[in-house]
């Protein structure tokens, strides 16, 4: 009987860790959304603020008249071109480097050993 009943203890003894885990990771998700948010709202005003720095007339402008005026002036396909040019770069740049392997191919096909490799003939 004492063998049941230190099982039972066991298993609420483990229900209670996992509750408490479950609880954990709640937590260090809301961190991490809450993170994620203030970047968010970082990069928006660093931008908004570059923005009305260099173009300081549409300070002055209603919301439906900003959206307007970006519309005109990013939703080109001059923007778009520039805009797709930055973004391939920056995935090109995020891209981890392809290991190089120790044997090359030459110009005609044949497999050359990479340097320091010894051959026996």
């Amino acid at each position: 009987m004492s063998t049941r009943r230190t099982l039972e203890e066991q298993i609420e003894q483990a229900q209670k860790e996992l509750k408490q885990k479950e609880a954990r990771i709640k937590e260090l998700l809301g961190r991490q959304r809450s993170r994620a948010d203030k970047d968010r709202t970082h990069r928006l005003c660093e931008r908004g603020g570059y923005l009305e720095r260099i173009l300081p007339e549409t300070i002055t402008l209603e919301a439906e008249q900003f959206n307007t005026f970006l519309d005109k002036t990013l939703l080109t396909d001059f923007a778009r071109r520039i805009l797709n040019g930055l973004a391939t770069r920056n995935a090109e740049a995020a891209e981890p480097p392809v290991p190089q392997d120790t044997a090359t191919v030459s110009a005609n096909g044949n497999a050359n050993a990479g340097s320091g490799a010894s051959r026996t003939s």
